[in-house]
């Protein structure tokens, strides 16, 4: 905070405080008059009395004065300034992390002894794991691990990077950073048709390939412009994340219409690295439980 908007906290709490004082102690004595006992404000035949405010109304006034004082002064309440205790949320919540933290240092080590194979198989691992999944993973591939446009499928058996154990914590810690290029300008619409569906003709199981398709017209700018990545085949690089052409399964989506798009427009995905947010010991679970996950779930689903 600025030291103006900080300078102007500090003055507004300061006069409300006197205002309030001023007001309090102004009403709390005033002059009767013996004739005239009311204010001569009459509603509904009901008349009220001129008469000053109770002693118990005064003095739990002042307690609330003299407690709302005491509270900007020992907490953060006036500014930048910190309080007599020192105390800020923010701390606070590091302190809690750090106990929780220490509290759990022995028992992440013992997970730390086990290599990602085993743990996958230790219900308290696991456990632990979906928890850490929920927190840091679930808002991009799901409640359920099992991913949505754009985001992959993590339970089944189809890695762009790669699915054994060092692979999947390769991704987790450092992150991942796909692109893949435009072909628009370079193919035009007619080649953007053909090398659809030579595309989709890569995958023999694809009820969108066309039985009367021809994938020999695009073979030739295939093998120039996308066997490099995704592999003369078509069943990709997991070195580059280059995805498998060759299946049903797709990050984007593998109708004709949006296979075109992504050929035409290029597409581009971030995973975020996660070495600076998370620990090397909830890394480490994260890996078993990712890994963990295609392995409870064998098939092939589509993303």
């Amino acid at each position: 905070m600025s030291s103006f908007w900080s300078a102007w906290i500090i003055v507004l709490t300061v006069v409300s405080f006197i205002l309030i004082v001023w007001l309090l102690f102004s009403n709390r004595k005033i002059t009767v008059d013996e004739n005239r006992k009311t204010t001569g404000h009459v509603y509904d035949g009901i008349e009220e009395y001129d008469n000053p405010l109770p002693a118990w109304w005064i003095k739990m006034f002042v307690i609330s004065i003299i407690f709302g004082v005491g509270y900007l002064i020992a907490y953060p309440g006036l500014g930048n300034f910190p309080g007599l205790l020192n105390w800020t949320s923010v701390g606070q919540w590091e302190e809690e992390v750090q106990r929780a933290d220490q509290a759990n240092a022995e028992l992440y080590q013992t997970f730390m002894q086990q290599d990602a194979l085993a743990l996958a198989d230790d219900d308290k691992a696991m456990r632990i794991g979906k928890r850490l999944f929920a927190n840091n993973c679930a808002v991009c591939h799901g409640v359920n691990a099992e991913g949505s446009y754009g985001f992959p499928n993590l339970t089944d058996n189809d890695w762009l990077y790669g699915g054994k154990p060092d692979q999947i914590r390769q991704s987790i810690t450092h992150g991942r950073n796909g692109m893949m290029p435009a072909w628009e300008s370079m193919l035009g619409n007619e080649g953007l048709a053909a090398m659809t569906q030579y595309v989709l003709s890569l995958s023999a199981d694809n009820a969108n390939s066309s039985a009367n398709a021809e994938p020999s017209a695009a073979a030739q700018q295939y093998a120039q412009l996308c066997a490099s990545c995704h592999g003369a085949d078509g069943t990709g690089n997991p070195m580059l994340g280059a995805p498998n052409l060759t299946d049903d399964t797709w990050l984007y989506g593998g109708d004709a219409g949006r296979i075109k798009h992504s050929i035409a427009k290029g597409r581009s995905g971030k995973m975020p690295a996660h070495k600076d947010m998370l620990s090397a010991e909830k890394i480490h679970l994260l890996t078993a439980y990712v890994y963990q996950l295609s392995q409870d779930s064998p098939q092939t689903a589509s993303r």
